[in-house]
Formats: structure tokens, C-alpha cells, sequence
């Protein structure tokens, strides 16, 4: 009886441990992808200003008088807790209503511990990185709740007390057989460690531990928050979009009007480079890839003529001389003077950059489409609409795809899991003001007006049924 009670007990508490030793750590830099996902398009990245919400510097001393689960309760779902009348929770509505701050229901109490030690590290103007705990340039560990040490040793510790056990059990199993006058032989370690019990155990947190890992590897599969790959061209948006201020429509046009956004054709980048033939970044090295590309001289400023059966040798004769006499310009070299060597290995350099971003294995010659890596992909068994989103719904470029005018290689911003259209669809307020697409929703038109409504969401006109994204 003592012996299966110990066991009972032993393997209880092993297994009422093991979420906890699965759980994630929270850290500053798991907190910066998470507040780029969920909280960037609302709240200051600075953390000390307020925006479309509050700033966020000292959200947890201004919380210090609730439990702290009443914080994450609120970043999870602030209506519900409105709805229940919370004292902090109603004050800020009043300060900030209409403005429906977004639920997130999918943050583990980890991932919102990130979150505010990523907020304290900008408050502090500190960078987080990657390490664990470590916010670098600082001197400073960033403490966390649950530090990965403590697991393993804990663990170890249930670990020992287990052999402990088996022991005791053993020895009391001998004492028991001797007062009964029978002969018991005590297991070793080794066959304790092999017996059927412990076999049985590891089996089963196996297990476990494979659904964990199996479950939680499905949910993230095909998201890619922050997936930034290197494109053929070095394209910075943050010179483009930000510093020269052009609409994103401007290239992609068929947001505007179609269900994909496009990548820009090269007669586009031309509107603007065939006068514009060296960059303000890069000079002639990204610049002569897009001529490369589609045959455009820029010391003549004309097409050439036959260019789809030139040779990679002639084409490399045209290029190779722009890239050396814009560098002789720069430098400001006699034209009339041999190229340095320094010269020489720019020119041989940019050439071999342009041969490896515009050929492949597949594609031998030079000239053809520039073939960019695809950034974000949805499942084939999604639909998508961008026109029904920027046009109709009225939407920034920025909501989902973040602040792209400031992003100097483009990367993913959003999951773009279907959680997170969810959220979106629910929150998201219809602009029908002015608004010519949504006039036969006419009893929504009305109860607006008559005020039995404050506002309609895209949950409201059907966002959340099924067909509208599989159909």
C-alpha cells in the first residue's frame, strides 16, 4: 500500500510539473516580434508618447493595485473586462472610447510578460536581442518571472527525489519479506531505471511532449513573422516609400483595383530611372541590374536594339563600361586616364553581383524578368482580396504590413494566421461614411443614425462567415 502510494505521488507531481517545464520563457526580444504584431499599430514604438492608444511607458505601475491577472486579462479582451465594470478598465475607455482596442486572446501570460520587458527596455532606451534575459549595451539581465535555469533544476531535483524513492520502496519491500520470512531480492538502479513502471512513465511523457511539440509546431506552420529574404535587387523601401514619399499604389497598382497587390513591372522602376541612372545608396551596383534586365543603356539613355540575342560577353562590354566611367566620374578621374585598380575591382564586382541576382541554373541569360522572392504567402485554400480590403474597406498599407517606410529590406509583419484575421474582423470598425460600396446596408445606415448602434464591424456585415475566405 505505502509503496504504490509513493508512487502515485512521485509520478503526480512529475507529471503536474511537466507543463510548466514545457513553458516558453518570456524575454525582451521574444516581447519586440510580439509588439510588431500585436501592438505596433496602435502604440508609440517609443513607448512615451500616446497615439491611436495610450503610451505605454509605466502600464504595469499604473495596474499595481489590481493582481496582475487582471493586466493580461485586459490586453487579452479590454471589452469583456469593461463589460464586467473594472475600475481601470472603465476609466481608460472613457479616456480613449470610441477607439476598440484589438483582443489578443492568443497571448499566453509568457508572451505578454515579453511584451512589457520589451516595453520597459525601450522605456529605457535599451535594445533587446535575442539572448536569454541579456539586453545587450546595458550591463543589465532583464529578469524574468520563470528563469529557464529554475526548469532543469527543479526538474532534476523531482528527477533524484524519484531514485530516492525507488530506493525506499525498495529497502521497505526487503524489511517487509524478511518479518514474513521470504526472500526478496532488492533491484539495482539499473533495474529499477528499466522496470516496467519507469518504462511506462517515459512512454507516456513521450507522448506528451510529441503533442506539444507536434501541435504547437502545426499551429506555426507557414508563418513567418519577420521573414526578410535577400532579393536579387536591393530595394529599400525606406527610401522609396519613406525619404521620397511614393504611394505604395503608385507600384503596386492592383491593390487598388484587383485581388493581388503585383510586384511592379521594370517599366515602372523606369517612370523614374531612366533619368534617375545612379542611387543615392548603392550608386550604379542595383541600378545597372534593372538595365541589365531589360536591355536599357544609360550612357546613351535609349533601348539597344537586338538585345534579347546578345551574348552575356557583349552585354557585359556595355555594363562594365557604365559602371567604370560613372566610377571615373565620381572619383574624378580623367576619362582620358586608365582605370586604378581600385576601379577595376568595383567594376569586376558589381558585374558579378548583377550576373548572380538576374541568372540561375534555369535562367542562363541576363536579360528577362527580374524573378523577386515572394514575401508573403497565404494557403492555396484562402482568398484574399486586396482591393476589397484598401478600396473598399478603406485600409493603410501599414495595418498589415507594418511601417514600410521605414523598413530598409521588406519583411512579413503580421502572422497572417487566420487568428489574427479574426481579431481584425471582429475589432475593425466599417467606415460607411462616404462610402459608396456599403449603401445597401440601409437598417445599419439607420440604427447609426438613430443611435441604437455606435459603430459596425466587419463581424457585423458577415466578416466571420466561413465562405468568405473558403470557399
Amino acid at each position: 500500500m505505502i509503496r504504490h502510494t509513493i508512487k502515485r505521488f512521485t509520478y503526480i507531481a512529475i507529471i503536474a510539473f511537466l507543463p510548466c517545464y514545457l513553458a516558453a520563457e518570456a524575454t525582451p526580444a521574444a516581447g519586440k516580434t510580439l509588439f510588431a504584431n500585436n501592438c505596433a499599430s496602435c502604440h508609440a514604438k517609443g513607448m512615451k508618447k500616446a497615439a491611436t492608444g495610450p503610451a505605454l511607458a509605466g502600464v504595469e505601475e499604473r495596474w499595481a493595485d489590481y493582481p496582475r491577472e487582471d493586466l493580461y486579462a485586459w490586453i487579452r479582451n479590454s471589452q469583456a473586462m469593461i463589460a464586467k465594470g473594472h475600475p481601470r478598465a472603465v476609466e481608460l475607455w472613457n479616456e480613449y472610447k470610441p477607439t476598440v482596442m484589438n483582443a489578443a486572446q492568443h497571448l499566453t501570460d509568457e508572451n505578454i510578460e515579453s511584451i512589457l520587458l520589451y516595453v520597459d527596455a525601450q522605456v529605457n532606451a535599451v535594445p533587446a536581442t535575442d539572448t536569454d534575459g541579456d539586453i545587450s549595451g546595458s550591463g543589465v539581465a532583464a529578469s524574468s518571472k520563470t528563469p529557464t535555469w529554475l526548469y532543469y533544476a527543479l526538474f532534476g531535483l523531482l528527477a533524484i527525489l524519484a531514485l530516492l524513492l525507488t530506493r525506499v520502496i525498495s529497502n521497505l519491500n526487503v524489511i517487509a519479506a524478511k518479518k514474513e520470512g521470504k526472500e526478496y531480492q532488492s533491484k539495482s538502479i539499473i533495474e529499477t531505471l528499466t522496470g516496467k513502471g519507469v518504462v511506462s512513465f517515459i512512454l507516456f511523457a513521450g507522448i506528451i511532449f510529441a503533442g506539444y511539440t507536434t501541435v504547437n509546431k502545426a499551429v506555426s506552420l507557414g508563418r513567418q513573422e519577420g521573414y526578410a529574404p535577400e532579393q536579387p535587387i536591393k530595394f529599400s523601401h525606406a527610401t522609396h516609400a519613406g525619404i521620397q514619399k511614393i504611394d505604395c499604389q503608385y507600384c503596386h497598382d492592383g491593390a487598388r483595383r484587383s485581388k493581388h497587390s503585383v510586384i511592379p513591372a521594370t517599366n515602372t522602376c523606369m517612370n523614374c530611372h531612366s533619368a534617375i541612372n545612379v542611387g543615392s545608396k548603392y550608386g550604379t551596383a542595383e541600378l545597372t541590374k534593372i538595365y541589365a534586365s531589360i536591355g536599357w543603356d544609360p550612357a546613351t539613355n535609349k533601348y539597344m536594339e537586338g538585345y534579347e540575342n546578345m551574348s552575356n560577353d557583349e552585354i557585359k562590354a556595355v555594363y562594365t563600361k557604365w559602371i567604370a566611367d560613372n566610377y571615373k566620374v565620381e572619383n574624378e578621374i580623367d576619362d582620358a586616364v586608365q582605370l586604378p585598380e581600385e576601379g577595376q575591382e568595383v567594376v569586376e564586382e558589381q558585374w558579378a553581383h548583377i550576373v548572380e541576382s538576374l541568372t540561375n541554373d534555369q535562367k542562363k541569360s541576363i536579360y528577362g524578368p527580374i524573378e523577386w522572392i515572394r514575401i508573403h504567402n497565404l494557403p492555396d485554400h484562402v482568398y484574399f482580396n486586396h482591393a476589397q480590403h484598401v478600396t473598399v474597406g478603406q485600409l493603410e498599407c501599414q495595418q498589415c504590413h507594418g511601417t514600410v517606410e521605414e523598413m530598409e529590406v521588406m519583411s512579413q509583419h503580421s502572422p497572417l494566421s487566420m487568428g489574427w484575421c479574426i481579431n481584425c474582423h471582429r475589432q475593425t470598425e466599417v467606415k460607411f461614411e462616404g462610402n459608396e460600396y456599403y449603401t445597401s446596408y440601409e437598417n445599419y445606415h439607420d440604427a447609426l443614425k438613430d443611435g441604437t448602434k455606435d459603430a459596425v464591424t466587419v463581424e457585423d456585415i458577415g466578416g466571420l462567415e466561413c465562405a468568405k475566405c473558403h470557399y
